[in-house]
């Protein structure tokens, strides 16, 4: 483990990282709200703690390895989430303890979307802006950012994106050189922002709730400067505009890439994950439509609207919401909860275990029912065309069982500081999968909750954005071995 390498690149990161307070500050002069003082407080401190860890190292020029570079994710995403939430700490409108803004921090960076602050309607437009762009940033990852930054401070930036680049295909490139792909990444989120905020502004939004909401859209955050979320503009042009651009957030970017270099749409209905993704929100749109009818919860142009919208949000694990779907009746908030397991696709803003894992574990089950009627067969688990070989298999079903395993100690956990059944189980999966919102006493917030659970809650943000093997990783005694 190369440390002296590693503290230089944290404290490059974290200095880097700094700079986002200026923002909301300049934001607070903007509307006068008096908040630039927790800004500037947390910008100082930032960047003193960057510096403190950058300059004893400066000197040292060499590249980042494998390891190097998880320990490198692992240890920036857990300061940020902490240094993130002094500005939250410090404005004194908010009144949160150490615990909650930590938790608040966290929950934007990770694009989760769980909040403990209630009345967002009131807060200062800094505090909520800041909210806002910490999700954005957070949405294709800060780091993948840096890498675009870091060749030219003499840092290789490979090894970074292989540990923080989500999805089971995670060494794939769209360009030859590792900047040129953040780059790349970063020139289509930026412009599907732009758009998203036009959009939002030109169907009646303020441009500061155009923006803030884009931030959050594009980065299937689920964040809003309103207490009521999406539902408080009660415009059904705005809901599409959001159904929408979630629907294209949830998609691997890089076919985003592919579909507009080559100007066709063909890479899309080529691609099994994307197929397998429309699928399945088709289904569960439906299905929910049609349930919310049958139990005249809403009429026809009702249920359609908020049906779609929130199979979409909570599909995509974006998190909006319009009305209390957690008080829907029957199985519905029960199957929009499940729906945010599967989430967008791998190499999307989107959560969850993501698509092409599911498609691949129903692969690999059609095929072991195969080999028992035909056990000398050889049968191939097949993407598009291409058969796939057995330790992409093997990952995934280590993967998902890594999962259950530790989302049931997390609930037992919760569960034995606590919560009842249905409020650990879905604070969990929300958490994890990068949802939000989620059921029972996390319905609607998360701030009934003690310090206990919201540090919980706050690894379980942390494994679901790392997509867990990153950060379980530094707990193998291997990691550690020279």
């Amino acid at each position: 483990m190369q440390y002296a390498v590693i503290q230089r690149v944290l404290g490059i990161l974290l200095s880097l990282f700094s700079t986002t307070m200026l923002a909301p500050m300049l934001v607070s002069f903007l509307y006068d709200d008096g908040a630039w003082v927790a800004f500037f407080d947390a910008f100082l401190l930032i960047l003193c703690t960057g510096l403190v860890c950058l300059l004893p190292v400066w000197r040292v020029r060499k590249q980042l390895r494998l390891r190097d570079g998880f320990m490198v994710v692992v240890l920036f995403w857990g300061a940020l989430g902490v240094v993130g939430g002094l500005p939250l700490y410090l404005t004194e409108a908010l009144n949160l303890s150490v615990s909650q803004a930590v938790f608040e921090s966290l929950s934007g960076l990770t694009t989760t979307g769980a909040t403990v602050i209630v009345g967002l309607d009131w807060l200062p437009k800094s505090v909520l802006f800041y909210r806002q762009m910490l999700q954005w940033l957070g949405g294709m990852g800060i780091i993948v950012l840096a890498v675009a930054i870091l060749p030219m401070l003499g840092i290789g930036g490979m090894q970074l994106y292989r540990a923080e680049t989500p999805g089971p295909q995670k060494d794939n490139k769209m360009t030859p050189r590792i900047a040129e792909t953040a780059k790349a990444l970063w020139y289509i989120y930026l412009g599907l922002t732009i758009a998203c905020g036009l959009a939002y502004w030109a169907a009646g939004m303020s441009p500061f709730d155009a923006i803030g909401h884009s931030f959050s859209t594009v980065a299937i955050g689920g964040f809003s400067t309103h207490d009521a979320s999406i539902g408080y503009f009660d415009s059904t042009t705005i809901e599409m505009i959001a159904v929408v651009f979630m629907l294209i957030s949830g998609v691997n970017f890089a076919l985003h890439f592919i579909a507009v270099r080559s100007l066709s749409l063909r890479p899309y209905r080529q691609d099994a994950e994307f197929n397998a993704y429309a699928m399945l929100m088709f289904a569960i749109a439906v299905l929910t439509i049609g349930y919310l009818m049958l139990t005249h919860t809403f009429g026809f142009s009702e249920a359609f609207t908020k049906g779609l919208f929130h199979v979409v949000s909570i599909g995509t694990t974006t998190g909006f919401t319009t009305s209390e779907y957690f008080n829907w009746p029957g199985f519905l908030p029960v199957l929009l909860l499940f729906a945010s397991f599967v989430g967008g696709c791998a190499g999307s803003t989107g959560g969850g275990m993501k698509v092409i894992r599911f498609l691949l574990l129903a692969k690999q089950g059609a095929r072991e029912l195969k080999r028992l009627l035909h056990p000398n067969a050889r049968v191939f688990v097949k993407v598009g065309r291409n058969p796939l070989p057995n330790k992409i298999i093997d990952a995934v079903w280590g993967f998902f069982a890594t999962y259950v395993a530790v989302f049931s100690v997390m609930l037992l956990v919760l569960m034995a500081a606590g919560l009842d059944q249905v409020t650990a189980f879905s604070a969990v999966a929300a958490c994890m999968n990068n949802l939000g919102p989620g059921l029972g006493d996390v319905g609607a917030n998360y701030a009934g909750l003690s310090d206990f659970p919201l540090w919980v809650l706050s690894f379980a943000m942390l494994l679901g954005r790392l997509e867990i093997f990153t950060l379980l990783v530094l707990f193998t005694p291997m990691f550690w071995e020279k």
